[in-house]
């Protein structure tokens, strides 16, 4: 679920970035991924294109993932 919401969390700041309408903080997009909404965060920076141009989005996403990955693999798993 809290994929679903990040990824719609993007598609919604862009959105309102064209219309320079009030912004979802980058604080918040930066939560949900590290609640567990980094797929779809990820996911949809791509998909909306939004935030692509911004290195600590391009590098902090994936590291958030990967992150997670690690933390399941070694405490779920092992």
């Amino acid at each position: 679920m809290i994929n679903i919401i990040g990824f719609f969390m993007m598609g919604i700041d862009k959105r309102r970035a064209k219309k320079h309408a009030w912004r979802i903080p980058e604080k918040m997009l930066f939560l949900t991924s590290i609640l567990g909404g980094s797929i779809g965060t990820w996911a949809g920076m791509y998909v909306f294109h939004h935030k692509t141009k911004h290195w600590y989005f391009v590098v902090g996403m994936p590291a958030i993932l990967i992150g997670q990955i690690l933390f399941l693999y070694r405490f779920l798993i092992i």
